[in-house]
């Protein structure tokens, strides 16, 4: 049996729409991009890869408020 991982396969689709020439996209055609990319993050945030990149951002932010002082 063969089994997709949702995740995987929308940051396959992200990858695929986000190739293309910005200027033959219409408008709808970039909602749904956005779209997609908020249920791909959405679908990763709660495992141990999303938590980490969520830390990562984090500590960048915080050097970047840091740096700015």
């Amino acid at each position: 049996m063969l089994t997709i991982n949702v995740a995987v396969l929308l940051a396959v689709v992200v990858v695929w729409r986000l190739r293309r020439r910005t200027h033959s996209r219409s408008r709808n055609d970039e909602k749904l991009t956005v779209v997609i990319v908020l249920a791909l993050g959405i679908l990763i945030a709660p495992t141990p890869a999303g938590q980490g990149i969520l830390n990562v951002l984090g500590q960048l932010a915080s050097g970047v408020t840091q740096a700015g002082r």
